[in-house]
């Protein structure tokens, strides 16, 4: 059963849209979240997301992405990882015009119930270094970089 969180109209100190609510993406949101995510990106070196590989995700773990919903349009999404032994957040990504509203946070609240629920004691996020916004939002949410760690990727053929 998916679950829908109703999101309190301001949460430490910061004010929400009005009828807010979060809850899991479906598999009837996949081209609205592909448009969120091309408005919202801040990352020209990733490769392009694709409606294929959001299903893959949904179909996988159907709560492992996040909405943030106002008048029934997605504004929000957070993409919350967990393989049982970490807990991991990505995609944190709020339409431009609904930036600094408390969007992100409540995202944020959201999945830190969600992973906590599934016995994560730790969060990580992965943030684009030259994201100062997204930076702002992650210290104030108590989430501190870790300059030791470097990330590695390769592409799979």
């Amino acid at each position: 059963m998916r679950e829908t969180w109703v999101v309190p109209a301001m949460t430490k100190g910061h004010p929400r849209p009005d009828d807010l609510s979060i809850g899991s993406a479906s598999l009837s949101d996949v081209a609205d979240l592909l448009a969120l995510w091309e408005a919202a990106a801040e990352n020209e070196s990733r490769p392009a997301d694709t409606a294929d590989a959001v299903r893959i995700l949904l179909i996988r773990d159907p709560d492992a992405c996040l909405v943030a919903r106002q008048g029934g349009r997605i504004v929000g999404s957070l993409i919350t990882g967990w393989d049982g032994w970490r807990a991991h957040l990505y995609r944190l990504a709020v339409h431009p015009g609904m930036r600094r509203q408390g969007i992100g946070r409540a995202l944020l609240d959201a999945a830190a119930a969600r992973l906590r629920s599934l016995g994560a004691t730790r969060l990580d996020a992965m943030v684009l270094e030259d994201n100062e916004l997204g930076h702002m939002l992650w210290r104030a949410a108590g989430f501190q970089s870790q300059e030791e760690w470097r990330r590695w990727v390769t592409p799979l053929r």
